[in-house]
């Protein structure tokens, strides 16, 4: 090769996550407080303020640009230890554009989230789930009912601070000849699994002795 000539370097195309996340951020201003990309940079997640949860998702799903036209999911993550312990996660996907993004927003026990189910009617479902699970009210959802537990149940299942055995149970009673709740009576203590395979957790097995006796005297 001459000294003047040079190898032409082929320029890494951006991640097209990255370019859609920077375009919401200028396109939403103060509706977003920033993204990030997961999952060794395969999934967008974008974070809101609970406040400017609505216009945001107004623009995420009008604007040609991104056309996300389907929310696929809500769901929301307990950490105890915040003071806005929930996170409410939205999954929105654009058929138009072939993209997904996460939208996270933040809450507590008592502050209400705006509902989004004038943008996209099938999340009255996902709401319900929410706040049936987790308690997370959400303001202007006309049918805000339990979906999953029954009826009368008390708390919410995935909140980390409720007890695996729940607060009631539901029996057939014999003497009244109709289901019945009652409070939950546990016919055992719960069992604390060591997690090791039988072979790992049986130091000898019968017989054994034999051998170990055959070692110490010899072969006869």
């Amino acid at each position: 090769m001459a000294e003047n000539e040079t190898t032409a370097v082929e320029a890494v195309p951006e991640n097209p996550l990255r370019v859609l996340g920077a375009a919401i951020v200028e396109a939403a201003g103060a509706a977003v407080t920033g993204f990030t990309l997961e999952c060794a940079d395969t999934e967008l997640v974008v974070q809101a303020p609970r406040h400017a949860l609505a216009p945001l998702m107004t623009m995420l799903r009008d604007d040609p640009r991104f056309a996300f036209e389907q929310c696929m999911d809500i769901c929301a993550v307990d950490w105890p230890e915040k003071a806005e312990r929930f996170e409410v996660v939205y999954n929105l996907l654009s058929l138009s554009h072939n993209h997904r993004v996460r939208v996270v927003v933040t809450t507590d026990a008592a502050t209400p989230v705006a509902s989004v189910v004038g943008l996209w009617p099938s999340v009255t479902w996902f709401e319900r789930e929410v706040w049936d699970m987790h308690g997370v009210v959400f303001s202007g959802q006309p049918d805000l009912r339990r979906i999953l537990t029954d009826y009368g149940f008390d708390g919410h299942p995935l909140r980390k601070d409720f007890p695996l055995t729940g607060f009631v149970e539901l029996r057939y009673d014999e003497e009244l000849k109709r289901v019945a709740y009652g409070p939950v009576q546990l016919t055992q203590e719960f069992r604390d699994f060591d997690y090791m395979s039988p072979w790992e957790a049986m130091t000898s097995l019968p017989g054994d002795e034999k051998v170990h006796l055959n070692r110490l005297e010899g072969p006869a």
